[in-house]
């Protein structure tokens, strides 16, 4: 099951409960058996979202990255992960047309290397990115926290190819290390300047180290680089930066920019919104549901915008009640509410749960689609 919710999320599909990866009869879809000395290999794919990659599976399975989850450090938000695999699907689109390339999970990089490259430098790990400790007054924070590599092919029925892999570098924006063993905890926040600078040097380095690779020396890298969000933070982290190594080059020589924020809602401290008209849409909706039932713990809406525009909206609301008309009753109230105050262009999720359990999900995962619910034990 963890690996079914891991799919859904890397291939971009973050909201569609129904893509469940079944086969489909595309020009992409086939069932070709190629056939070598040692083993018969047979490949098949899967489409998800419209808007998403098909997925190359190999022998009926989908193929799992050796690196996945690796970190440098404890310094991890679970809210994080989704939105680093996210994301660098979303990059990877202005590189690799989903029309033209397939996915897959990372198959180049394996956990020894990872594991040294994460680790600090030292005359025993001389691949170490992350700098040597440092003393008790002159700390060098890990800013290199993750590794993730997506790899696009092309071709069609029992020929694919590499056609470029993209890398996401997780950068620390908050490094939590303690001076002695045992000993309080302390707290580094890096600057974003300083994680740009760091991410770039380490990614020219990557993929010089990566064209030592026979199948890597002539194909695009493309390097995103994300800042990770503090432990306690509510929404993940995002992508700043990115760039693309043309084939035969070891080095990017041009960075684009990424303008990506989270807020979430309500705001609290005075912080003010970033669009006052989808602040006040949550803010109608909120009222809506909790004159309705009283007895809700809470709601809490985190927003993403590209470029200024909302591009995501997840609502989370947590109930007191467990009755079944009570669940089926307000799940419908919530469906009604959404269409009448949150956004009709933007793709919506809203989770309803007890302190237990998930009770029911209602969701739109386009902008042009319809609200669909699912309430979970029910008809």
């Amino acid at each position: 099951m963890k690996k079914y919710w891991k799919f859904i999320a890397i291939v971009g599909s973050a909201l569609s409960l129904t893509a469940c990866g079944n086969l489909k009869n595309s020009s992409l879809a086939n069932n070709a058996t190629t056939t070598s000395s040692t083993k018969t290999r047979t490949y098949q794919t899967t489409n998800t979202s419209k808007n998403g990659y098909t997925v190359l599976l190999k022998n009926g399975r989908y193929v799992t990255s050796d690196i996945s989850g690796l970190t440098a450090t404890s310094n991890d938000n679970s809210v994080d992960t989704r939105e680093l695999e996210r994301g660098l699907v979303s990059i990877s689109k202005n590189i690799y047309p989903t029309n033209s390339y397939v996915f897959q999970e990372g198959q180049y990089l394996d956990t020894t290397t990872v594991s040294q490259w994460l680790s600090r430098k030292s005359s025993s790990n001389k691949l170490g990115l992350n700098p040597v400790k440092g003393t008790s007054k002159h700390y060098n924070p890990y800013y290199l926290e993750e590794i993730l590599e997506q790899d696009y092919l092309s071709g069609s029925g029992s020929n694919y190819h590499l056609g470029g892999i993209s890398l996401g570098l997780a950068m620390n924006s908050v490094d939590y290390y303690q001076k002695v063993t045992d000993g309080p905890q302390y707290q580094k926040s890096i600057s974003r300047k300083v994680q740009r600078s760091q991410g770039e040097q380490m990614a020219n380095t990557i993929i010089a180290r990566l064209r030592q690779k026979k199948a890597l020396k002539n194909i695009p890298i493309t390097v995103g680089l994300f800042s990770k969000t503090s432990k306690d933070s509510l929404v993940g982290g995002s992508y700043f930066a990115y760039g693309t190594a043309n084939a035969n080059s070891s080095k990017i020589t041009r960075w684009k920019s990424v303008t990506e924020q989270w807020q979430v809602l309500p705001t609290i401290n005075g912080d003010k919104a970033i669009n006052s008209n989808d602040a006040s849409g949550f803010n109608s909706f909120k009222t809506a549901i909790q004159n309705y039932f009283p007895n809700i713990s809470g709601v809490i809406a985190s927003l993403r915008y590209d470029n200024g525009k909302l591009a995501q909206e997840n609502i989370s609301i947590t109930t007191q009640f467990y009755g079944y008309e009570q669940i089926q009753s307000f799940t419908r109230l919530v469906q009604s509410t959404a269409k009448k105050y949150l956004s009709s262009s933007t793709p919506i999720e809203i989770k309803i749960a007890s302190v237990n359990d998930v009770q029911a999900v209602v969701y739109k995962d386009s902008a042009d689609s319809d609200y669909q619910v699912h309430v979970y034990g029910g008809e």
